[in-house]
């Protein structure tokens, strides 16, 4: 073990002198590091230093935290702390990154991308490796290469040149050289005498140089600006036609800073309206109710089964436009409707031959349930899904379309950006509506984008633009502004209270200036578990319940043949009413038309003239119009009086006159009909299509079955069978649970025992990473005298599978060929077959 008092010598020494809850720290950061779990602290940071987890590592900083760990690359190896904060703040010492700065390097340090003391603080080398310059990857700092890394292919006359150029004495080698015009350029004073001196052309040449790219183009023979540049070493080739502005004499430019605006201070998320809470949750829980009958008219559309599916998966793109069509919605707006209906679970593929998507038995379940509960399960499922609706309509990697309820369109970082997004909501004072250009740069404050995209088209940025416009779809918020049951599907505390606004009056106009509400950036919150999450859901389905409105048991008939449902209606009532009359708009009130057409389907629904009669009194708050009772009258007067066959089809009807008109009507030509005797009609067309045929003459007949009765033709409602709702696709291991950690941590320590506590000499020489090697006999009389003794000993083990491991083990019981004894690596007794120990050593007394 290393001397606390020494520094670490390398990441495993640094991290060996971790405690438990500063390695904690680091594995719930970084669960990449313990999938699976390590044998040893050197094996811990040998994978903290993979390419694979160091960028995972660094996509996580915030952009300030990356920031550091840009100045670290670009500094010296090791760099002493004055050294990284002349980096990040300046000659003049920024007090904001001044203050800011230490909790950054901690930031860094917790995740073991630095390590070392305040003297000696070293970047991982592959860290160094991802963030420093280099002419294929230039720095984010705009920094080029050092004076020594520029000329280490220089010749040594050059380099002599230019030194004397620059006005210092000769040396006598190279290395020495180098020394002395790197000091020359990091001196403040000296350096600024130089350039006091150079032309205006070159100081504007320096300038366009200074903030990156760093890199510039010279012809064979430079202009004499330039050339005073060169000989100076202020600019130094790197390739034929190609200069460099070394970094030396960068940082002296730009007074010592890495970057021209550090950020140490997250961007405040700023309001853009404020509303009364009532308002907000009073029209949160309006779409919120609308976001219900959606779905549900969404799957009653599909009740009889749904669009076929794809080839490859998914919906057609003309399924999805006739989708958005009988939603009466944008097609970006029904695929989000389609894909929140899949990913609760109440929606999929049938699994049959001629493959089509239906609801699933989970729907029927889910229409049981109140409307609160019915809301928590959509929302829910739509802030863990890692499906994105934005998706549909774009292309993949492969330039192959994405469609709805197609592959491809899961986001691993949807969940982690919806979270983010709401809990940058709950920050705010309750009403109040953030702007969403200040949203979108805290975001990219806390996860700053590396690479060449352009801010506002990377993915980030539009899975938060989706995820403010579907909360609002779906009644999480209200007028922009998180509602109260939104905030407890979070899980989030108790709101600030925001200023009440004007009682009455318009709203801000676009020069008005609206209040900024002072209070602290807004932490990080980590997603809820599993279980945590179903408490939160659940309490915001009963903060939602009282807010939805009661459904009614009535509507309002009037003259012109429409029915007016002032509000949303009672199931039964809907559901008959939709069959008798169809729906003409809706809105605050929903509209319904009775026609023919519609008093027919009831007709064949099972239903009599004396049923429609009594349904439309019984639930009608006005009085019956008389033109409604003729029409329903008139329709079954009509109804059945022809009846329709197989045989390809056959109409028959008592009344030969009416036969005879229908034979002489010119619309019947494409159906035809002959007669077979003066009460039937025969036809090679098959019965369904006799019956639309004569529907569309406007004549109202009734098929029948073989036995000559009337067929009761009722909706039949098909089902797919037991489906399970999408899994979520993780965006990489998930975050380790206590106990996991605890198990985990106990085991590294047990195992980075084995691996470095001293052992006694032995007879046999053991290298490193080798396992010990003793004969049989001395493996026993080691372990018998050990139980006696009460000492443990390190033992090389080989399991069943032929798996090597050393282990630190304190025998109790040796029998039977059995060693019985305290694993401490495992952190349990256990029992070893002696003829599995490789070899036994005891361990030396310190």
């Amino acid at each position: 073990m290393s001397n606390p008092a020494t520094p670490p010598r390398s990441l495993a020494e640094a991290l060996r002198a971790r405690d438990d809850a500063s390695l904690a720290v680091l594995l719930r950061a970084r669960p990449d590091l313990i999938t699976p779990v390590p044998t040893d602290l050197t094996q811990l940071a040998t994978r903290a230093g993979t390419r694979a987890s160091v960028l995972r590592a660094l996509e996580r900083l915030d952009r300030f935290a990356l920031e550091t760990a840009e100045a670290l690359a670009v500094a010296g190896d090791p760099a002493p702390y004055p050294e990284l904060l002349r980096l990040m703040a300046g000659d003049d010492g920024d007090p904001a990154v001044t203050a800011a700065l230490p909790a950054a390097l901690g930031a860094l340090r917790d995740q073991a991308l630095v390590w070392g003391d305040d003297e000696r603080l070293r970047l991982v080398r592959t860290a160094r490796e991802v963030l420093a310059p280099s002419p294929q990857h230039p720095s984010p700092t705009g920094l080029g290469p050092t004076v020594r890394e520029a000329t280490s292919g220089m010749s040594p006359g050059r380099i002599q040149e230019i030194l004397t150029n620059a006005g210092l004495p000769s040396t006598h080698d190279p290395v020495s050289a180098v020394d002395a015009l790197t000091k020359l350029f990091g001196h403040r004073r000296k350096m600024a005498k130089l350039l006091a001196a150079a032309p205006a052309e070159s100081r504007e040449v320096l300038g366009r140089l200074v903030w990156g790219p760093p890199y510039g183009q010279v012809t064979p023979e430079p202009a004499a600006h330039l050339r005073w540049l060169l000989d100076r070493g202020l600019l130094l080739p790197t390739a034929p036609g190609t200069v460099v502005l070394p970094r030396e004499v960068a940082l002296h430019l730009r007074e010592g800073r890495a970057h021209r605006a550090p950020e140490p201070v997250p961007p405040a998320v700023e309001p853009a309206a404020t509303h009364r809470p009532q308002v907000v949750d009073a029209t949160a829980a309006g779409q919120a109710y609308t976001a219900l009958a959606t779905v549900e008219e969404l799957l009653k559309d599909w009740d009889e089964g749904g669009p076929s599916v794809l080839r490859a998966g998914g919906l057609s793109v003309r399924d999805l436009k006739r989708t958005a069509v009988a939603l009466d919605v944008p097609e970006p707006i029904a695929a989000f409707w389609v894909e929140l209906a899949y990913g609760a679970g109440l929606l999929a593929s049938d699994g049959e031959a001629d493959e089509r998507y239906a609801a699933t038995p989970a729907y029927d379940e889910w229409l049981d349930r109140p409307p609160a509960e019915r809301w928590a399960r959509l929302a829910e499922a739509w802030l863990t899904a890692t499906r994105t609706p934005g998706l549909v309509g774009g292309r993949d990697a492969k330039d192959r379309a994405l469609s709805a309820l197609g592959p491809g369109l899961d986001r691993s970082a949807a969940p982690e950006v919806r979270h983010r997004v709401l809990t940058l909501l709950a920050g705010l004072p309750e009403g109040t509506a953030p702007g969403a250009d200040s949203v979108l740069a805290r975001l990219r404050w806390e996860r700053p984008l590396r690479g060449p995209q352009q801010q506002g088209d990377d993915l980030r940025t539009r899975l938060a633009r989706w995820t403010l416009s579907e909360a609002e779809l779906l009644g999480v918020t209200g007028r922009g502004a998180l509602s109260a049951h939104g905030r407890a599907l979070l899980g989030a505390p108790a709101p600030a209270k925001a200023a009440e606004p004007p009682a009455a009056g318009p709203g801000p106009g676009p020069g008005d200036k609206l209040p900024v509400h002072h209070h602290r950036p807004v932490p990080a919150r980590e997603p809820l578990s599993p279980p945590e999450q179903a408490v939160a859901t659940a309490t915001a389905g009963r903060l939602l319940a009282p807010l939805l409105p009661e459904p009614l048991d009535h509507v309002l008939l009037q003259a012109d043949l429409t029915a007016v449902a002032p509000g949303p209606l009672r199931r039964p009532l809907a559901e008959a009413l939709g069959v008798l009359a169809d729906v003409e708009s809706k809105g605050g009130a929903t509209v319904y038309r009775f026609t023919p057409a519609s008093v027919r389907r009831a007709l064949d629904a099972g239903r009599t003239a004396a049923d429609l009669h009594a349904f439309l009194t019984t639930h009608s708050r006005t009085p019956v119009p008389q033109p409604l009772a003729y029409l329903i009258d008139d329709v079954a007067r009509r109804h059945g009086h022809l009846r329709v066959g197989a045989a390809s089809a056959y109409v028959r009807c008592d009344d030969d006159t009416l036969l005879g008109e229908i034979m002489a009507d010119k619309r019947a030509a494409a159906l035809r009909l002959r007669r077979l005797a003066p009460t039937v009609l025969a036809t090679q067309a098959d019965p369904a299509t006799l019956l639309e045929g004569l529907r569309a003459m406007g004549y109202a007949p009734a098929a029948e079955s073989a036995e000559g009765d009337v067929l009761i033709t009722r909706a039949h409602a098909h089902r797919t069978p037991p489906r399970t709702a999408p899994e979520p696709v993780p965006d990489g291991p998930p975050a380790p649970d206590p106990t996991l950690l605890a198990a985990a941590i106990r085991a590294i320590r047990a195992g980075d025992l084995a691996a470095t506590t001293p052992r006694k000499p032995t007879g046999t020489t053991v290298q490193g990473g080798e396992l010990p090697r003793t004969t049989a006999a001395e493996t026993l009389a080691t372990m018998q005298a050990a139980v006696l003794t009460g000492d443990t000993l390190w033992i090389g083990y080989v399991n069943a599978e032929g798996t090597a491991s050393q282990r630190v083990i304190a025998p109790i019981r040796v029998e039977g060929g059995f060693v019985t004894a305290y694993d401490h690596t495992a952190d349990e007794v256990r029992t070893y077959p002696l003829h599995r120990v490789t070899g036994v050593a005891e361990l030396a007394e310190d």
